[in-house]
């Protein structure tokens, strides 16, 4: 449904950037990565991607904690693939802590790669998507965009911001074929969730087992986690025909955790 876009996915090598990556590539999109790993599996990724989709892969290595790569990054898009027709804001991180002893350089790192970079990379693939009058943007937000959870200052701070941003991209660009919309995800069994639940489990002298267990049932009602390729599926519709009435929106997919 999207043969012959350009896509770009930061925070792709792995989780749900990388799922949202294979969903774009299995829609015909040509897809730039971006994120950190060991170069060896980064091209695992790119042949499997090419191999099966037959859509051209690159990758950019730009840190998203520093705008004249994140600028590189979308010129370089556009010299390999011809334009940028898609931009997804995935990359992010996470650290967690009370507000009075949050570190200082860690609100920096996730207010930065968490929300800067998504204006950052906005701001430079506009101009490209306005000449095309055609775009979409697809901003992976979380559900602590909505709501809040303790000892997560930067992160729910850094993600409210985005669902902000959001709304004012989706406005100025209203009426430019282009359209930006959030998903908000609830818990994912991703590489950056694991480590949280780790450490839960830890700190409360659970096994990892039933520490993901409980996890899940405290706050999502289905007591399932959200699945990776599920975000990827609902990306590609946001950037579908189908959907091109759709923008400004926070859409959660998150087992009915905001519906409580």
């Amino acid at each position: 449904m999207l043969k012959g876009k350009n896509a770009i996915v930061t925070g792709s090598t792995s989780g749900i950037g990388q799922a949202i990556a294979t969903a774009m590539a299995a829609a015909g999109c040509n897809v730039m990565l971006n994120g950190f790993g060991k170069p060896e599996e980064i091209e695992k990724i790119k042949k499997y991607l090419t191999d099966k989709y037959k859509i051209k892969v690159e990758y950019s290595p730009a840190d998203m904690s520093k705008p004249d790569d994140i600028a590189k990054m979308v010129s370089d898009t556009a010299k390999a693939f011809g334009s940028v027709d898609i931009l997804c804001n995935n990359a992010g991180i996470q650290f967690t802590a009370p507000v009075e002893k949050f570190p200082d350089d860690k609100w920096n790192a996730i207010l930065a790669i968490n929300l800067s970079a998504s204006f950052h990379a906005i701001k430079h693939a506009l101009p490209i998507m306005r000449a095309k009058k055609w775009g979409r943007i697809v901003n992976t937000i979380s559900v602590h965009g909505l709501v809040g959870s303790v000892d997560k200052a930067a992160y729910v701070a850094a993600k409210h911001g985005l669902v902000g941003l959001t709304r004012v991209v989706a406005l100025e660009t209203a009426q430019d074929g282009i359209t930006c919309n959030g998903i908000c995800p609830g818990w994912v069994l991703t590489p950056l969730v694991e480590t949280q639940v780790e450490d839960k489990a830890k700190q409360e002298g659970k096994d990892v087992d039933k520490a993901k267990h409980d996890l899940v049932d405290e706050k999502q009602p289905t007591h399932l986690f959200v699945k990776p390729e599920d975000i990827g599926a609902l990306a590609v519709f946001l950037c579908g025909e189908n959907s091109s009435s759709i923008t400004g929106s926070a859409i959660t997919i998150d087992g009915g955790w905001t519906a409580e």
